[in-house]
Formats: C-alpha cells, sequence, structure tokens
C-alpha cells in the first residue's frame, strides 16, 4: 500500500500558498471599491482552511519520496489546485457553469491560455489579476517539475537532464526546495523587468503586471478581447524577447544568474530554437509579400509576424491579428511550430527541442545503419552519448504524443464540432497553446459555445498535455500501484 501522507502534504502546503495569494486580487477589487472583494475572501478562506487541514492531517517527517509517490504527486497537484482556483470563477462570475470555471482554472494552470469566457472586456480587475496568477504559478510549478521530477520519473528522456547538476533521486523533496527557490528568483526577476517595459512602452500599470504574468509564463491570457491587439508596437517586440526568455533552459538562467552565462549560448537546444523561429518568420514573410502581396508597411509586417510567430512557437498564445487571413501555408507552419514549442525545462509546452533533436539523431543513424550495417553509430547530444533508454522514451512520448492527439480530434469532432474547430482545439489542448479557429469559436477566441463534452476533452487534453501524457496514463498501469 503506497503512504499517501508524503503527497498529500505538499499538496496541502501548496493548496493554502494558492488561498494566500486570493488576497491579492481581493486587494485590487477592495482597491477599486468593487464588491466582487468578498468573493476573493470567502474563497481564499475555504482554501486556505481547507489546505491547513491537509497539512495538519498529513504532518510529520518526509526525507524522500518513492516513484510511485512523486507520480502521484506531479499528477494530483494539477487535478486539484484548478478545484480550488475555480472557485472565484464558480461564486463569482454569474452565468459561468462548474464547468467552464474549472476549463478556466485548468487553462491558467496549464498555460494554455484558453477561454471559456464570452466577454473579458467586462470581467473585474480582480478576475483578471487572478487568471494571470494562475498562469504565472502554472508556469513556475512546470518549470520545478521538468527540473526535480520528471527526470526521476524518467518521462520523456529527461534522465537525460539529470545530469546537468539536479540529481535528485532519493531526495526529491529536500532538493526541490532549493530549486525551486533558484527558479522562482530567476522568474519574479524576469517578471519584474518585463512589466517595467511594458510600463515603460506604454501600458497601463495594471495591464503591465497581468500582461508580464502571462508573458513569462508563456500562458497568454489577456484583459481584453483583442487579446495583444489593444497594444501594437513596442510592447509586441517586448512581449518577444520575454516570450523567448522564458522558453530556454531555466537552469541555464540559474547558471547565468551565477554569472556564468557560456551555457546558454553554446545550448543546443536554444540555438535551434532560435534558428527554426528565423525560419518561419521568414517563410511567413516572403509568403505575405510574394503570394499574398500584401499592401501593409513591410515593418509592420514584420512585426506582426515575428511576434505571432514567436506567440505559438512558445505556446503562449498571444495574439495581435488574425492569422488565419495570412492564407494555408503560414497557418499549416504556425500549427507545425505549435507542435515543436520551445525548449525543456523552461515554462512552454509540446513536445519540444529536445526530443525533435534526439528524433532526427536516431532517423539519421538509423539511414546510416541501412547503408553500412554492420557499423556501429554511437549517438550523442552535445558530446554526450545517449543510452538507449533515453532514446526509447522519446520514441514512446512522440508516439504517444500523436495518437492522443488524434484521439483526441476524432472525440471532439463526434461531439459535434466542424473538422476545423476540432483539429485547432485539440491542437491547442494537447500543445498546451492557447488560440483555436473555427466556426464554433467566438471572435475573442472563447470556447464557450462548444459543447460540455467537448470542453472536458479539452481539459484532459490540457491535463496530460502539460504533465507529459506518460507520468499520468502511467497511474492508469495495475502493476503501478503492485510495485
Amino acid at each position: 500500500m503506497i503512504d499517501l501522507r508524503p503527497v498529500a502534504h505538499p499538496i496541502g502546503k501548496i493548496i493554502v500558498t494558492l488561498g494566500a495569494a486570493m488576497l491579492l486580487p481581493m486587494l485590487v477589487d477592495l482597491w477599486h471599491d468593487d464588491p466582487h472583494w468578498m468573493v476573493f475572501l470567502e474563497c481564499a478562506t475555504i482554501t486556505s482552511v481547507t489546505g491547513l487541514l491537509v497539512v495538519f492531517a498529513t504532518r510529520g517527517t518526509y526525507q524522500s519520496l518513492k516513484i510511485q509517490q512523486a507520480f502521484l504527486l506531479t499528477s494530483g497537484l494539477w487535478a486539484v489546485l484548478p478545484l480550488f482556483g475555480a472557485l472565484p470563477f464558480i461564486l463569482g462570475q454569474p452565468g459561468a457553469s462548474p464547468v467552464d470555471a474549472y476549463f478556466e482554472a485548468i487553462s491558467g494552470f496549464t498555460t494554455t491560455g484558453t477561454t471559456a469566457f464570452p466577454s473579458l472586456d467586462e470581467l473585474p480587475k480582480g478576475t483578471h489579476l487572478w487568471r494571470a496568477l494562475l498562469q504565472w504559478m502554472g508556469g513556475l510549478g512546470i518549470v520545478v517539475v521538468a527540473m526535480v521530477f520528471l527526470p526521476v520519473m524518467k518521462v520523456g528522456g529527461m534522465q537525460f537532464f539529470r545530469s546537468e547538476g539536479f540529481d535528485t533521486l532519493g531526495k526529491v523533496l529536500p532538493r526541490a526546495g532549493q530549486i525551486a527557490s533558484e527558479m522562482t528568483t530567476i522568474y519574479l526577476l524576469m517578471t519584474a523587468a518585463c512589466a517595467i517595459t511594458f510600463m515603460v512602452l506604454g501600458m497601463t500599470g495594471f495591464d503591465a503586471v497581468v500582461h508580464a504574468l502571462t508573458t513569462c509564463s508563456t500562458g497568454g491570457f489577456s484583459n481584453y478581447d483583442a487579446s495583444f491587439g489593444a497594444y501594437l508596437g513596442g510592447p509586441e517586440w517586448a512581449a518577444s524577447v520575454f516570450m523567448i526568455t522564458a522558453s530556454v533552459p531555466f537552469i541555464r538562467l540559474v547558471q547565468a544568474m551565477r554569472g556564468n552565462a557560456v551555457p546558454l549560448w553554446q545550448d543546443r537546444q536554444v540555438r535551434t530554437y532560435l534558428r527554426w523561429i528565423f525560419y518561419a518568420c521568414a517563410i511567413i514573410i516572403i509568403y505575405r509579400l510574394i503570394y499574398l502581396q500584401e499592401e501593409a508597411p513591410f515593418g509592420e509586417m514584420v512585426r506582426e509576424t515575428v511576434f505571432n510567430t514567436i506567440s505559438t512557437f512558445s505556446g503562449t498564445g498571444f495574439a495581435s491579428t488574425d492569422v488565419t487571413a495570412w492564407g494555408h501555408l503560414p497557418l499549416a507552419l504556425l500549427i507545425v511550430a505549435g507542435l515543436i514549442g520551445g525548449c525543456t525545462g523552461s515554462t512552454v509546452c509540446s513536445v519540444k527541442i529536445f526530443r525533435y533533436l534526439v528524433l532526427f539523431e536516431a532517423v539519421r543513424a538509423q539511414i546510416r545503419r541501412m547503408h553500412s550495417p554492420h557499423r556501429l553509430y554511437p549517438l550523442r547530444y552535445e558530446g554526450q552519448p545517449l543510452d538507449k533508454d533515453i532514446i526509447d522514451s522519446v520514441m514512446a512520448f512522440f508516439t504517444l504524443f500523436m495518437l492522443t492527439f488524434g484521439l483526441l480530434i476524432v472525440g471532439l469532432a463526434l461531439t459535434g464540432l466542424h473538422p476545423r474547430t476540432a483539429l485547432t482545439a485539440a491542437w491547442t489542448a494537447i500543445a498546451n497553446i492557447g488560440p483555436a479557429w473555427g466556426p464554433e469559436v467566438s471572435a475573442n477566441g472563447s470556447v464557450e459555445a462548444f459543447p460540455d463534452a467537448a470542453k472536458w476533452l479539452m481539459i484532459l487534453g490540457m491535463y496530460l498535455g502539460r504533465l507529459e501524457l506518460v507520468s499520468v496514463l502511467v497511474l492508469l498501469l495495475p502493476r503501478f500501484w503492485r510495485a
């Protein structure tokens, strides 16, 4: 029998932290004389008391987590926290169903950014801040999970990164505190710098904070129906820089903070990520210039293309224009970009650059073996050998990701959605990107008109995609519980 106390205890502490975080939007509403502040006070009380009860009921000394407990902790966090995160939406948004509230909360925690609310412009400021905080906390949480737990659990080749100085096997909880502290410092500094930059470029203080929280988490929630279209120009360039920064491995940012920036510039993932972004932007700009023969000023076209391409590549999901008007090739390219994602160990989502690089190495070696079957072709990544279990893990993850993506498309189509809507809704959910396109999607990107069955399927997709699929699906294996 698995001891659940080491799992429930940290979850209880995080629930208490979540309740304390609700006081921030409460103070914002109170400052603006909005009676909505009472909703956050009520929700903070319920959440904090529940978390404290769990903490006291499971108190003890826990020095390590078994592998089963590590899987349960990561999966449990992203299932339980949205339940409490949805409380302000259930109690404070008239007309919001429990399904919509939970959808909004899990879309925030997974940094997906898809909304189920019909109108964002009319929401109270406290609610806007709460949506942004959900994404900010989710972005930080996934960085810690990626560097602490996934390498131990050998999910999708992440065991390769145990050699990066975060060897946590057998001592997960003590190391988690140290790692979380360093990551949080980087995250806070980046968010503060982003907010200040936005204010200098013309955003109001509140808008700058909200968009900084959702930019650095690569989440994409905005407090406007027009998304980033409300702040064209300089803020788009600034957001592009910070989205890229949040998309690189945080361990490299920690090393840079310690005074050694060389590993950041030498990281193969970072170089590949920037190169692929450049290729995608160049292709789209050339297509718009030559094939569509757009008459918009060239500088505006470049800015639009760069911002929206980086937004999709990083899985942030901001939009400053209607990208579907660019034509079929750019849209297809953006969908492919979304299925690639950014770097491992960052706030981004999807398959990620590292796994594609490993796949390419494996395919290249297989082609060479066909030409010279008796030669040995050892696989390496940045000079380090790739063990067979890493390659197998990456192959399994990629296969499972694409299979789940296909099943989501079929499932969403069976709920009655238009095929295009089903495709992009599955894409945005499993890759945690944000935008969806189709006749059932509203002008502000809301999926409010989707049937509840489709929303639940998207919730499942967001949950599986954010936790790298394997760490959740392994819980369904009977031998997992017998081990």
